[in-house]
C-alpha cells in the first residue's frame, strides 16, 4: 500500500502586507503635506522657475569664455575667470576628498581587525563597533563646523580632517564585514601549523580582503569628492566656496558654470576609479593573438 503524497500548504497572503505599506506610505505623505512651512501653492510655477534658471546656468556654460558678465562687482572678470576659479576650486575639492580618503584608510584598516568577529575577542569587538557607528552617523558638515573649523579655522584642513572622520566609519564598517566573509579555510591550515594571531591574519586573512577591501577605498574616494563639493558653504574649502557668492549675488551663470565642473570632474574621477576597482577585482584581462 503506497503512502499519499503530502500536499504542501498553501502560502499565507500576501495582501494585508502589501495593503499595510501603503497605508504606512500615505501616512508619511499626508504627515508630509500637513507641514506649516510647506508652500504647496508656488508647486505650479516651479517648472517655469526650473526653466528659467537652467537657462540662465546654461548661458553661463555655453558663453565666448572672453566675454565679460553683466552686473557683476567686479567688472574685469570674464566668464574664463569664472572657469578657472572653478576648476581650481573643484581641484581643491579632489585634494580634500584624497586626504580624507587616505585619514579614513589608514585608521579604518587596523581598527577593522580588532572589530572582525574572527579576528578579536567580544571584549574588543563591541566598542570598536560602537565606535564606527556613532562617527558614521554624524555627516561630514556637522565634523566641519562642531568640531574641525574651531580647531582648524577656516582652512581646507578642516574639510579634510571631517571627510577623513566621517570615512573611518564608513570604511571600518565595510573593512570589518570583508574580513568576516574570508575562507576560514586557510587561516585554519595556517593555525594547525602553530602560526601566532598576527602571522594568521598577515598570511591567510589579508591576502584574501586586500584587493576587495581597497576598491572599497577607491569608491569611498568617489563619495567624499561628493561630499567636500559642499563644505565650502561653511568655509571648509572646495568648490562649494562659490556656492555662497552665487546666491548672494544672484550669479546663476557663475552657478551653471560649477555644476559644470562638479559634473565633468566627478565623472572622470568616477570612471578612472571604476577602471582600477575592475584592474584590482578582476585583474588584466587575458589577450589570446592569433600566431
Amino acid at each position: 500500500m503506497s503512502a499519499e503524497t503530502p500536499t504542501r500548504p498553501k502560502p499565507p497572503p500576501k495582501w494585508p502586507y502589501t495593503l499595510a505599506g501603503l497605508a504606512l506610505i500615505g501616512i508619511v505623505l499626508v504627515a508630509g503635506w500637513s507641514l506649516d512651512d510647506a508652500r504647496w501653492e508656488r508647486l505650479p510655477q516651479f517648472p517655469r522657475e526650473i526653466v528659467q534658471y537652467a537657462g540662465r546656468m546654461l548661458d553661463g556654460v555655453l558663453t565666448w569664455p572672453g566675454a565679460h558678465p553683466e552686473g557683476q562687482a567686479d567688472p574685469a572678470l570674464t566668464y574664463g575667470d569664472w572657469w578657472l576659479q572653478s576648476l581650481r576650486l573643484m581641484g581643491e575639492s579632489v585634494a580634500l576628498a584624497w586626504i580624507g580618503t587616505c585619514v579614513g584608510a589608514l585608521f579604518s584598516f587596523p581598527l577593522a581587525f580588532l572589530a572582525a568577529s574572527n579576528t578579536s575577542p567580544l571584549v574588543l569587538r563591541v566598542p570598536v563597533r560602537l565606535f564606527f557607528n556613532a562617527i558614521r552617523a554624524v555627516p561630514e558638515i556637522l565634523l566641519a563646523v562642531i568640531v574641525m573649523l574651531p580647531l582648524f579655522g577656516l582652512n581646507p584642513m578642516a574639510g579634510a580632517m571631517a571627510i577623513g572622520i566621517h570615512s573611518i566609519g564608513s570604511l571600518g564598517k565595510l573593512t570589518l564585514e570583508n574580513i568576516e566573509a574570508v575562507d576560514p579555510r586557510p587561516v585554519e591550515a595556517v593555525a594547525a601549523a602553530g602560526a601566532s594571531w598576527w602571522q594568521r591574519v598577515r598570511t591567510a586573512v589579508i591576502p584574501q580582503m586586500l584587493p576587495e577591501t581597497v576598491a572599497f577605498w577607491l569608491y569611498r574616494f568617489e563619495v567624499n569628492i561628493r561630499a567636500s563639493a559642499i563644505l565650502g558653504v561653511v568655509s571648509a574649502g572646495g568648490i562649494g566656496a562659490l556656492l555662497n557668492r552665487v546666491l548672494r549675488g544672484r550669479e546663476w551663470e557663475w552657478g551653471g558654470i560649477m555644476l559644470a565642473v562638479i559634473i565633468i570632474v566627478t565623472i572622470l574621477v568616477d570612471q578612472l576609479s571604476a577602471a582600477l576597482r575592475h584592474r584590482i577585482l578582476h585583474g588584466a584581462e587575458a589577450t589570446v593573438v592569433a600566431a
